[in-house]
């Protein structure tokens, strides 16, 4: 009768060929591959630090870039700012000239002198971006105008302003001096 076959491990080989050397040879391989498995989970562990550093970083600079976006408006806006409170100061220079056009003169040539400088004052202000916000015969919108009387007047709309008491400005599309008007109901 042919030789029986001893029973085979679970490794498919042969239990007959299982001798010394094999089971030094599977001892030596377990502590390289724990070697690598630690390496793997060490490599794994860096790439997850390396990721969340990189996020924060980016975040850092997202961040940062939102900073300088931030500052450089509010540079703008306290330019313009301190632009429109300056020609606010002069606004009331602007009212004595208008209020001397409307005393009238008879001297022609003071009167003339008066709507030059006059003329002067508003083409600097429109230099600056000032314009003159328009009232009398215009609906009364209280982000442009202060009222300060009503009348009853049916031959005029309701809510149309009669009368303008001080000009008012915009610059740009701030208002820098609302007009105060007389609004018929």
């Amino acid at each position: 009768m042919p030789a029986k076959k001893k029973e085979q491990s679970e490794d498919n080989i042969p239990a007959e060929s299982i001798n010394e050397n094999t089971v030094n040879e599977t001892a030596a391989e377990s502590p390289a591959a724990e070697e690598e498995s630690k390496a793997e989970t060490a490599v794994h562990s860096f790439e997850e630090l390396l990721s969340a550093e990189k996020d924060r970083y980016m975040r850092l600079a997202a961040e940062y870039d939102n900073y300088r976006k931030r500052s450089q408006k509010e540079r703008e806006a306290l330019y313009a700012d301190v632009r429109a409170d300056t020609i606010v100061q002069f606004l009331p220079v602007f009212d004595d000239i208008e209020r001397a056009l409307k005393a009238g003169s008879p001297d022609e040539t003071f009167k003339k002198g008066l709507e030059m400088t006059m003329n002067s004052f508003m083409e600097i202000l429109a230099g600056f971006g000032v314009s003159v916000i328009p009232a009398v015969g215009h609906p009364f919108d209280p982000s442009l105008h202060n009222a300060m009387m009503h009348t009853e007047d049916e031959s005029v709309g309701e809510n149309i302003i009669v009368e303008e008491f001080h000009k008012g400005f915009l610059m740009g599309d701030k208002v820098i001096r609302y007009s105060m008007v007389k609004v018929a109901n």
